[in-house]
């Protein structure tokens, strides 16, 4: 039997190191190599044809989600099963992810246990979602089945609801990076997915969609 050939995609050292620490030594799993970003990543992917990546969702340059994009919509890559990994796993990043190909989600704090399951799941042609991240996932299809039999059309997510009712507060993108913890450019990204989704142009038009939707009160 052929091993499962990995690459690990991360920007810390310390949590690729942590990462192949829980993976070595299994027969059946060899680690071909790491990289810290995409433009890493690619170098490996010239040089060698890993069954699996385990990517992290954030970093430098395009994200972990970008990249999966990116690779599934080449076909020289797309033999590849993607394993997507978060630090805090939040609805719309999992969502996201499903919609670029990825074919598992697992927290950072999962155990060794089900990583290594994951891996041996991907490598066959199968899915893996941790108990926590299929929750979270079927939350969200029976809340946008909810809304669509109610005759509602847009469905924000927890964390665009948090953005949306910020805006309306009269924050900065870089104040709401700091109230949420999150970076600047995933502010922004937020915002542009509720301005597409809600079909609107303007902040002010999102702060006006705040009020008449009680997600914010003046």
């Amino acid at each position: 039997m052929e091993s499962i050939r990995i690459v690990i995609v991360d920007d810390h050292r310390i949590l690729r190191d942590g990462i192949r620490s829980l993976i070595q030594g299994q027969p059946d799993i060899e680690i071909l190599g790491e990289a810290g970003s995409y433009s890493e990543l690619m170098s490996l992917l010239g040089m060698y044809n890993p069954d699996v990546l385990l990517m992290d969702i954030s970093l430098p340059g395009p994200s972990g989600i970008d990249i999966t994009r990116r690779l599934l919509n080449d076909t020289d890559y797309q033999h590849i099963s993607i394993l997507i990994l978060s630090g805090i796993p939040q609805e719309d990043t999992i969502m996201q992810a499903i919609q670029a190909g990825a074919k598992g989600f697992l927290p950072k704090n999962t155990s060794r246990e089900e990583l290594l399951t994951a891996i041996r799941d991907l490598a066959v042609g199968k899915e893996f979602f941790s108990p926590a991240i299929s929750e979270i996932i079927l939350k969200s299809y029976i809340d946008k089945a909810r809304l669509q039999s109610s005759g509602a059309t847009t469905a924000l997510s927890k964390r665009e609801e948090e953005i949306i009712k910020l805006v309306a507060e009269g924050l900065t993108n870089h104040e709401i990076a700091d109230t949420l913890f999150i970076s600047i450019r995933t502010v922004e990204t937020h915002k542009n997915r509720i301005m597409t989704k809600l079909g609107l142009k303007t902040t002010a038009e999102m702060v006006k969609y705040a009020i008449k939707n009680h997600l914010y009160t003046p």
